[in-house]
């Protein structure tokens, strides 16, 4: 491992300056993803500003009904917390989906949505990777691809984004908050991840140096009754090889409102605006939800070895979609 310095932050704007805008320090929340990543040297920074004691560890209501999530707040708190179980449980079961307990005791929000993917040519330093060194190749498109991604991929990278959490909050329109040098600023979170392209070192749209502080979730009365669904290889500690977070409101039969995010099949939590609208004012039937999962699998470019993802995908929309309407239903 190199050697790097150590700064402990005393407050946002502190941490803010002790990084710097350097391109070789890293801020450093709960390090279940940097630490690992500094151990292999695919992270070699030369500085590394503590953010874990800043106070950004609250989740709070905010004033039109949603809450605010701050950057520190560990994944185990986030899952526990009463409002979050209560008005986003699908938030919660995500979080619960990722990682043992004690991985959850130390990870962070702000890192579990800035975590690097676990391709495994990324994390080898030996490989080629267009992530990690650009204008490497992507060895994964004709190599091992099996739990890669089917939509939004381009020939340059196919990894997918391993968060469960991002999934869940991409379907509720969480805002991301953050800091830099010039004051703050937001992102949505469908923009807070940056398209693949011939660029995919290139990951999200913060600015240099930004330190993210928060997630704000907007109210969705729709999101009391929503799902987290993951599938894995095996049965516990696993990264998705697809995933669904789906929240339904049912009137009479009749979808009123859908949200959908898939994860494991893109670069970023993937939400599902054309299943949205197939959905919207249709029947709250099997049929119709299948039609709702192939209208937006019709992107899907799987590779040769992960076509099964698209059949996956399909069979765990209209699975959960199917449950969340027979509880309508009751």
């Amino acid at each position: 491992m190199r050697e790097f310095a150590y700064r402990r932050a005393d407050d946002v704007p502190g941490a803010v300056a002790l990084l710097g805008g350097d391109p070789d320090a890293r801020y450093l929340g709960g390090g279940t993803n940097l630490v690992d990543l500094m151990k292999t040297g695919v992270e070699r920074p030369a500085r590394l500003v503590d953010v874990r004691r800043l106070p950004l560890d609250r989740i709070e209501p905010t004033d039109d009904g949603g809450l605010r999530i701050g950057a520190t707040v560990t994944n185990s708190d986030l899952a526990a917390h009463p409002e979050v179980r209560r008005r986003y449980p699908a938030l919660a079961q995500a979080v619960l989906a990722g990682a043992s307990g004690q991985l959850r005791n130390m990870a962070t929000v702000g890192g579990n949505l800035l975590q690097r993917t676990r391709c495994g040519y990324f994390t080898d330093v030996t490989a080629s990777c267009n992530k990690r060194a650009p204008g490497s190749g992507c060895p994964a498109v004709s190599g091992e691809h099996r739990n890669h991604a089917v939509l939004g991929a381009s020939d340059h990278c196919v990894a997918v984004h391993p968060s469960d959490m991002g999934v869940a909050l991409a379907a509720f329109d969480a805002v991301v908050s953050y800091e830099t040098a010039d004051g703050p600023g937001q992102l949505p979170l469908d923009g807070l991840y940056l398209p693949v392209g011939d660029t995919p070192h290139r990951e999200t749209a913060l600015p240099a140096g930004a330190l993210v502080t928060g997630v704000t979730l907007p109210p969705a009365p729709v999101a009391a009754r929503s799902r987290y669904r993951k599938v894995r290889e095996r049965a516990s500690y696993a990264f998705a090889i697809g995933s669904v977070a789906a929240a339904l409101d049912v009137s009479h039969g009749v979808v009123r409102e859908a949200r959908l995010a898939f994860g494991a099949v893109a670069s970023r939590p993937w939400r599902a605006r054309t299943a949205e609208r197939v959905l919207t004012g249709a029947p709250a039937a099997e049929e119709y939800f299948t039609a709702a999962a192939d209208a937006e699998l019709a992107a899907a470019r799987p590779l040769p070895d992960n076509g099964y993802k698209v059949t996956l995908m399909r069979n765990l929309v209209v699975a959960v979609l199917c449950e969340l309407a027979e509880e309508a239903a009751r």
